[in-house]
């Protein structure tokens, strides 16, 4: 089998715990409260540009022109739909520029984007793109399960939509093509490696939802 398919069975439970956690289950109810959603906010925007710029390292390692080409260009996607947060859905809710600017990266948030920026830099190719890998497919999977059962109307409509389009999960299924192509003709040590950063970032997946449904902040 590819290594895509192992690690999405072998965390096949963790999506699930995902997939019904709180913030998710009430997010596709529209019942999410509106101060929940905006620390979500405010964090994603502060993680996409982290995200882009392990890209950004991701493509420098790429094997071949293609890789090149794609993470540089999903590097450059990240930003512009950090900005797009900030031009629309932050401004939807309520957001302010000086107030996204004054809000420092939660403990969650920290953590996940200075896991992948140092996996990018530290790693193999292979294990950059594992890592990388869970917020794609995980986001992709997400959006379109709570598309397909989200209550209308819903005031995070847009949100959804973003995320269930076939743009994006074209992207995604860009992305796993890829990693299971270098996975190919890694040896069985990068294997391994690979399905522990594929894990590790799949568990900082669910902490960066949850922390938002918790209103994390730094205790002192």
């Amino acid at each position: 089998m590819s290594f895509s398919t192992d690690a999405w069975a072998l965390n096949s439970a963790r999506y699930e715990t995902i997939r019904t956690m709180p913030f998710n289950q009430e997010l596709a109810n529209g019942t999410l409260s509106r101060e929940r959603f905006q620390h979500y906010m405010i964090q994603d925007a502060h993680y996409l540009i982290a995200f882009g710029r392990a890209l950004a390292v991701a493509a420098a390692k790429a094997d071949d022109a293609d890789g090149l080409v794609q993470f540089s260009h999903a590097a450059e996607v990240a930003v512009i739909v950090e900005r797009s947060l900030h031009s629309d859905f932050m401004a939807q809710f309520g957001v302010s520029p000086a107030t996204f600017s004054a809000t420092p990266l939660s403990p969650a948030c920290d953590h996940y984007t200075s896991y992948l920026i140092s996996t990018a830099w530290s790693a193999s190719y292979p294990v950059a793109l594992a890592a990388l890998l869970p917020c794609f497919w995980i986001y992709a999977e997400i959006g379109r399960d709570i598309h397909a059962r989200a209550s209308k109307p819903n005031p995070y409509q847009a949100w959804i939509d973003t995320y269930a389009g076939e743009d994006f999960h074209a992207a995604v299924r860009g992305v796993i093509d890829t990693v299971d192509r270098v996975a190919l003709t890694a040896s069985p040590a990068t294997i391994a490696e690979m399905h522990k950063a594929f894990t590790r970032a799949t568990q900082l997946e669910w902490i960066f939802w949850d922390s938002a449904y918790r209103l994390e902040q730094w205790p002192l």
